[in-house]
């Protein structure tokens, strides 16, 4: 997206402070919808000038075309123009240590310092980009191990999109939701989220002792509802729990299981830590 617009009209629709984004800077954001619910999740980067300028979106790629046609919808009279650039810039993620040469549209990843950089450039140069950066070119099944490792959701596997709260997704605690920027669609129910704390449901990290249930499944306590399988490698996974219902089933003793199968909050701890009620 480019034109003399862009920077306040994207402003001005998502979570993330576009004001503060440069070249070699990267910021997570969403588009949401009125009712705060997130329509799709993305990290946003300007090109430098000798690039074509204006700001690239690092979003999913089956998502590309809607994210242009909705940023279309939305710019009215605004002096942008909405590109979707899917078809020639994909994304090399590195991790594990720090590029030993860093392409113009790299930038580090501003959700968690495990998740490492990211590179925008076309997908036949992958190859050549990982051995200037001293990588060791791998598919995208060991970078969904690493992310759920690192307790990051990924949307569509860990939650729905339309369906799902920033605060839920830990977007807040991810660096993707700047609280005192101006406003954006869907600000207000955020904003209340988080000054009242009524984000009862989260993404937590679990464990499993073998095999994992589809994303999708019901997490139950005994025979309770307590929440959604996501996405799982390793032994590890994430889902979205309702924290309040699985801190009465630790106490109780009571086994959590996903489609048959059980499963283990990984920080107990840290889940209570949170408010069990809303804060008000």
């Amino acid at each position: 997206m480019d034109g003399e617009d862009a920077r306040n009209f994207l402003n001005g629709l998502v979570t993330t402070d576009v004001t503060l984004v440069r070249p070699g800077l990267g910021r997570f954001g969403a588009l949401l919808t009125p009712q705060g619910k997130i329509t799709i999740d993305f990290i946003i980067t300007e090109a430098p000038a000798d690039h074509g300028g204006g700001f690239l979106i690092d979003a999913p790629r089956t998502l590309a075309k809607a994210l242009a046609d909705k940023l279309g919808f939305y710019k009215l009279r605004a002096k942008v123009t909405v590109e979707n650039r899917s078809d020639d810039l994909g994304v090399i993620a590195i991790w594990d240590g720090e590029p030993s040469t860093k392409p113009d549209l790299s930038f580090a990843d501003p959700r968690h310092a495990a998740l490492g950089w990211r590179i925008l450039a076309p997908e036949g140069l992958a190859p050549k980009i990982a051995d200037l950066a001293g990588a060791e070119l791998v598919d995208s099944a060991a970078y969904d191990a690493h992310r759920i490792a690192a307790g990051v959701p990924c949307g569509g596997l860990d939650f729905v999109y339309g369906d799902a709260f920033p605060h839920e997704t830990n977007m807040d605690r991810l660096h993707g939701v700047d609280f005192d920027k101006g406003c954006y669609v869907g600000q207000e129910v955020v904003s209340r989220m988080q000054h009242r704390g009524t984000a009862r449901t989260r993404a937590v990290r679990i464990t499993l002792d073998g095999a994992a249930s589809a994303p999708g499944t019901a997490v139950v306590a005994g025979d309770k509802p307590i929440g959604t399988m996501g996405s799982s490698a390793g032994g590890v996974g994430l889902a979205l729990i309702r924290t309040d219902r699985a801190i009465d089933a630790l106490d109780a003793g009571t086994p959590l299981t996903s489609g048959g199968l059980a499963i283990r909050i990984a920080d107990p701890d840290a889940l209570r830590a949170a408010p069990k009620q809303p804060i008000v």
